[in-house]
């Protein structure tokens, strides 16, 4: 028999047979993992079961390679904090959907589950929507799209970082960027070298530049695209920050 228990962060479930289904998580040693469960469909299993909550989870199979059966207990029900706000929930159902759909599966991503973690501990403080962004991209480098947003691509003052190039990920001063700003993505002020506070407007920016990341370097080969999760979370919050986003 093969079996481990580990802190597992859950990212989503899907039916499978009658009454049970397949559950993603995300854990420290393991890595993106799934197994087999029961009852999903009970009162306690689906609170328990919610994308974003923290589990201990024990999983067992005859083989290393067979999905094998998880069980779980719960530490703590984060989703449940955010049923009143359709925003940060949709953050936090957003990340469990990048992670499910982009990480490679039974890989260690000991640095991605303390990040996670932590996004999801600091979705109810005001700097929220500043640290998903910022977790966003670092979710791009752990997936090898790192950007450079320190410097000036075209070797313009690194004090006047306003742009960044859809093509290599790299800022671009404003002098430099100015006469093709409708080809390039807006650099939010807080992610500038000189940092400050995140406003909606510049979180949004935040949000519209990794998925243009996400969309044309990590899904633009997967048959879904981009989670739909992360698409409602961008319109949605486009829509608190009255983007014209169409």
């Amino acid at each position: 028999m093969e079996s481990w228990e580990d802190q597992a962060l859950v990212l989503g479930v899907r039916p499978h047979g009658e009454g049970g289904g397949v559950v993603s998580v995300l854990t420290p040693a393991h890595g993106r993992f799934a197994g087999f469960t029961h009852g999903i469909h009970g009162k306690s299993r689906r609170g328990t079961l919610e994308p974003g909550n923290l589990v201990d989870a024990r999983w067992q199979a005859r083989t290393a390679d067979q999905l094998g059966r998880f069980e779980f207990d719960l530490q703590e029900n984060f989703s449940s904090r955010f049923m009143d706000d359709p925003l940060r929930l949709g953050a936090l159902q957003s990340a469990c959907a990048l992670c499910e759909a982009a990480l490679p599966e039974r890989e260690g991503h000991e640095g991605l589950f303390s990040g996670l973690l932590t996004l999801i501990r600091t979705l109810d403080q005001e700097i929220w929507g500043a640290a998903y962004v910022v977790w966003e991209i670092a979710l791009l480098r752990e997936l090898g799209f790192g950007l450079d947003l320190s410097r000036c691509a075209g070797g313009g003052d690194p004090r006047q970082l306003a742009y960044v190039s859809p093509k290599t990920g790299r800022a671009v001063s404003y002098q430099m960027g100015e006469p093709y700003k409708d080809r390039l993505l807006p650099l939010p002020g807080f992610l500038r070298p000189n940092g400050g506070p995140a406003d909606e407007i510049d979180v949004y920016h935040g949000l519209q530049m990794c998925g243009y990341f996400l969309e044309h370097q990590v899904f633009a080969q997967h048959s879904r695209g981009v989670p739909e999760p992360r698409l409602r979370f961008q319109l949605r919050f486009a829509r608190v920050a009255a983007m014209d986003v169409y």
